[in-house]
């Protein structure tokens, strides 16, 4: 471990949705190790805190922004592509313009991120992309059309930036979490409970957890430490991988 905690110095790094949960343990982590973290969030207060804690940049930007998203840092080594957003329905009522701003947020954001630091990383012939997506990239749920559909547009994205990248010595993975115990993981366990008509306290085994063999939510730290990882000089073969986290919820 100390020789990855010790790998990113000289590297500059950025992290989407960087101001609270898998964001911002993922920044913690890379700061951790060396990198200088660019910590993205619409979220003034959080990111600055979180950049100060870190000794990084907070950058406050709206990911549905495309204009914005286009202004972002392009000198960047590492990018985290985490931001994201969730809404519960049946695919009959669910809001098209919520729809649209999942994948815009999801999917096209990190598209759009990607390709403007791609040729920095190729002219230094090293670069590490990380999409955090989700068992529900590999698996689907009902009630969650927007996100599952968001998640699976990501891996595909993921898999075509590893294949063009590798030439320069580039890598693109996706982590596949479980159930985190983040904020949103918080919301959606309310949302379930009305959906699904049983108590809050039944939401996690009996919703959440019911197709996972390790029967406890993954902490925001052990998925940061994934991503870590795959940033370190240990990696370099690993390319267009979907790395779950998921308790064993896809050994099914």
């Amino acid at each position: 471990m100390d020789s990855i905690q010790n790998s990113l110095a000289g590297r500059r790094a950025m992290v989407t949705g960087a101001a609270g949960g898998i964001g911002r343990a993922c920044a913690r982590s890379l700061a951790a190790a060396g990198a200088e973290v660019y910590v993205v969030d619409r979220a003034p207060e959080a990111a600055k805190r979180v950049a100060e804690q870190i000794g990084g940049t907070a950058l406050v930007v709206d990911l549905a922004d495309a204009d914005a998203v286009d202004g972002l840092p392009d000198d960047v080594d590492i990018l985290v592509n985490n931001a994201g957003l969730q809404h519960i329905a049946p695919v009959h009522d669910f809001p098209p313009e919520r729809f649209a701003l999942i994948q815009r947020v999801m999917v096209e954001a990190p598209f759009r991120i990607i390709r403007r630091v791609l040729p920095h990383m190729y002219e230094q012939g090293w670069g590490r992309i990380v999409n955090i997506s989700s068992v529900h990239g590999l698996r689907a749920s009902p009630f969650k059309v927007a996100y599952v559909t968001a998640k699976h547009g990501l891996e595909g994205l993921s898999k075509v930036v590893a294949l063009e990248a590798a030439p320069y010595g580039v890598t693109s993975n996706c982590v596949c979490p479980g159930y985190v115990r983040t904020p949103l993981v918080e919301e959606q366990i309310a949302t379930q409970a009305l959906a699904h008509g049983i108590p809050h306290a039944d939401v996690v085994e009996q919703v959440l957890l019911e197709r996972s063999a390790i029967k406890r939510l993954i902490e925001p730290s052990e998925v940061a430490e994934a991503v870590l990882w795959l940033c370190s000089p240990h990696t370099g073969y690993l390319t267009g991988a979907s790395l779950p986290l998921d308790g064993g919820w896809t050994a099914h």
